[in-house]
């Protein structure tokens, strides 16, 4: 079976559609934290836009291998979660649930791939998902952190970092400000 002929072709660009979908969000995301002063937070999301611009990059790369000088379009019916509002806390929450929905559906699509001949595509899909279910603890620890006031405070004594210069300390709770460059709270990092 050709690739442009299969239902993998229509997976694969709903999986594009959907990764480019999602790293937008989570910019949002991103933004609405760096703007709030979560720089440490807001980076961490950064790690995952990238990720999942890297996820949208290999599906349309699997989408050029089909049997076609170009495509010049292909129509795909799909939904697509628009839930997230200005509300960083909840962003967190519904973000896990975006990545859980991805989680579900990449396995079925891995699944397709391989009937249809397709078995380094049915690869992609699961590895892909594998990652997204990564994105989604993230995103539920990150979401009960800021929920609880914890981002910044931990039952044990923690290694902390500050991002801008290097400045490290232990303890339970990061520095309010940085005592080498008046850094914020909020720019403190767990130092692993």
């Amino acid at each position: 079976m050709k690739l442009i002929e299969s239902k993998t072709y229509i997976n694969l660009a709903k999986s594009f559609v959907a990764e480019c979908q999602a790293r937008v969000r989570y910019e949002f995301i991103e933004y609405g934290a760096r703007m709030q002063g979560y720089k440490a937070l807001a980076e961490t999301i950064d790690k995952i836009v990238f990720n999942e611009f890297n996820h949208a990059r290999m599906f349309y790369t699997k989408l050029q291998d089909a049997e076609v000088e170009q495509i010049n379009n292909i129509d795909i019916c799909g939904g697509f979660p628009f839930k997230e509002k200005w509300d960083l806390e909840k962003n967190l929450l519904l973000a896990s649930e975006d990545e859980e929905a991805e989680v579900k559906l990449y396995p079925k699509f891995a699944k397709i791939a391989n009937e249809e001949g397709f078995p380094e595509i049915a690869t992609l899909f699961t590895n892909i998902a594998k990652i997204e279910k990564e994105h989604q603890k993230t995103f539920i620890s990150l979401y009960e952190q800021f929920k609880n006031k914890t981002l910044y405070k931990k039952q044990k004594n923690t290694k902390w970092k500050c991002p801008h210069c290097g400045y490290t300390c232990d303890g339970t709770e990061a520095p309010k400000t940085c005592p080498v460059c008046n850094e914020k709270q909020e720019s403190f990092v767990v130092n692993n």
